[in-house]
């Protein structure tokens, strides 16, 4: 609460307000930003080659939303959860539109993922229908999509988004679209847990679209000065279809799309396009500062940069701020809040932007709580970092034991991260309850790795965990105890492509030890914290390092 100095007098931030929350479906964001600007750019396909950059006024785009909800209702009904899976392209931003114009749930679908990955999102989210793009990166995705969803055998519909456009294109759009409500779930996106495979956040219209109209106003925005977002975030990610697409949406700015993360093409679009706004990874960062022709190129037209997913050492801030002349809004918060929860200020001092995380959201009531008890904690103590309010996730899709596991009876969402609050309200992050690794701005989890490596005949026991990386933040590591009758010179290569063969490559560890036992608690639980520390002070020494090299591209977050 506050004391009569307006200052806090505990860990508790009470939800406030400078106005609406501006909670809108995806009906009225296209309308509103259709109706204040319809002939500006809305979307722009920011391929490398400028001859061939595809643009769509808003009257344009919400034409496009529409023939794609009028070609998905010849197959699907209001409320239907519909997938799809490929990498971002201005069709991808037509079928959310659409999707969301026709009261359909979206189900994102991480490109890189492999077959048994693609089956359990779409078994466990119960798609009816599921869209894809027939290639991504040398991969056929037409063939993994249709052998994945033959042995589901539940999936009603299969088809290549570029037939469904092809048919949107044939299609007079009927403006009678159904009655689409805030509370109604628009998307479900899937983050794992520490303690298995990874679960569905339901994230509603009104949820999404608040977050990131409040984010956009806390990075210098409004309706009278709208950004032009350069957005190479996937889509599959809340940064991506939530940020950029609907973010950018409810100020009427300009969007422009990506393929992927290129650091020459994000530097090449700021400039053709006078971007304003971005929203980059410290990886990210990194690679732009680093970039040998990076004088080359006249960025004088952005104005904020976002920032966030993984811990922002402060020197990188001043870097930016000084290198790029623009200002940095760091951002904290997670899919299941439908995006922040706390941002910084334009006009926060330089030693609150690096060592703060800033102050929750219009709305949001936030606390630092004791984790067992959920007790509401003194200024400055450790605690894990709760909040409430109209962001959090509707639950887990179908999964009600790990949604009361997140959310209190009383709606309280637990974070997860373990946090201080200050007299200010201002949030500082200092570590994580579970031991989940941030790399590259990427949440990876432990446990589905190790339980794919206990697999391998090689593996005694393993342990995965985040070792201190200067490029990414944290590195994925793997500690391996090898099975009798392995020989101690074994190549790790073998168990790092065994990975590659089956998960994502942003989750595959590129660092490899081999210990003979693990340090454990009487319970017999390897203790992770030691282990990080052996790393770190160099007592376990790597057998592989299969890293990228500093300069090269990261991957795309999650």
């Amino acid at each position: 609460m506050a004391g009569s100095s307006g200052r806090l007098t505990e860990s508790y931030w009470p939800a406030v307000s400078s106005g609406a929350p501006r909670r809108l479906t995806m009906q009225a964001v296209v309308a509103g930003a259709t109706a204040r600007a319809p002939d500006r750019i809305a979307l722009v396909d920011g391929v490398p080659d400028a001859d061939l950059r595809r643009r769509w006024t808003y009257r344009e785009l919400q034409r496009r939303g529409e023939q794609i909800a009028a070609a998905l209702f010849e197959r699907f009904e209001p409320g239907d959860r519909v997938a799809l899976w490929g990498p971002n392209s201005p069709e991808w931003v037509f079928f959310q539109i659409g999707a969301g114009l026709a009261g359909l749930v979206l189900v994102t679908v991480n490109p890189a993922y492999r077959d048994a990955e693609l089956a359990h999102v779409l078994s466990q989210s119960q798609v009816r229908g599921l869209y894809y793009v027939p290639e991504y990166r040398g991969r056929s995705l037409e063939e993994v999509a249709v052998r994945t969803t033959a042995s589901i055998g539940s999936i009603e519909v299969l088809g290549r988004l570029d037939e469904l456009i092809a048919r949107a294109d044939a299609i007079e759009p009927d403006s009678d679209l159904p009655e689409v409500k805030v509370e109604d779930i628009a998307q479900i996106q899937y983050t794992s847990g520490t303690t298995g495979a990874p679960k569905g956040a339901m994230l509603t219209h009104g949820s999404i679209s608040a977050s990131y109209y409040q984010t956009i106003r806390r990075a210098g925005f409004d309706e009278d000065t709208p950004p032009t977002w350069i957005a190479p975030m996937p889509l599959f990610h809340i940064g991506g279809a939530g940020g950029a697409t609907v973010g950018t949406m409810t100020h009427a700015g300009t969007h422009v799309i990506l393929p992927g993360f290129d650091v020459e093409l994000v530097l090449q679009l700021i400039e053709a396009e006078r971007g304003s706004l971005t929203l980059a990874v410290p990886t990210m960062l990194l690679s732009i500062l680093e970039h040998p022709r990076l004088g080359d190129y006249d960025l004088s037209s952005i104005r904020t940069i976002l920032t966030g997913a993984a811990p922002v050492p402060a020197e990188l801030v001043r870097r930016v701020q000084q290198r790029l002349r623009a200002n940095v809004v760091i951002c904290f918060g997670q899919t299941e809040f439908s995006g922040n929860v706390s941002t910084s200020r334009l006009d926060d001092s330089p030693e609150d932007i690096a060592a703060t995380v800033g102050t929750p959201l219009d709305d949001a009531e936030v606390k630092i709580a004791d984790p067992a008890s959920g007790e509401t904690l003194p200024l400055g103590a450790s605690g894990e970092i709760w909040a409430r309010g109209h962001h959090v996730m509707a639950g887990y899709h179908n999964a009600p034991e790990a949604t009361a596991a997140a959310i209190t009876d009383d709606g309280w969402l637990r974070f997860g991260d373990l946090g201080t609050m200050d007299d200010r309200g201002y949030l500082r992050i200092i570590g994580r309850v579970k031991d989940m690794v941030i790399r590259g701005g990427e949440n990876v989890y432990p446990r589905e790795i190790e339980d794919l490596l206990i697999t391998h005949p090689w593996v005694g026991d393993v342990a995965v965990v985040g070792a201190a990386d200067e490029t990414w933040g944290e590195e994925v590591a793997a500690v391996v105890r090898l099975a009798p009758g392995v020989a101690p010179e074994s190549d790790p290569k073998e168990l790092f492509e065994f990975c590659r063969a089956r998960l994502a490559g942003y989750k595959c560890p590129r660092l490899w030890f081999y210990a003979g036992e693990f340090p454990l608690t009487p319970s017999g639980k390897i203790q992770k914290h030691r282990l990080v520390a052996m790393i770190a002070d160099g007592a376990l020494e790597p057998v592989g390092n299969f890293g990228r090299k500093v300069g090269e591209a990261p991957p795309a977050p999650a």
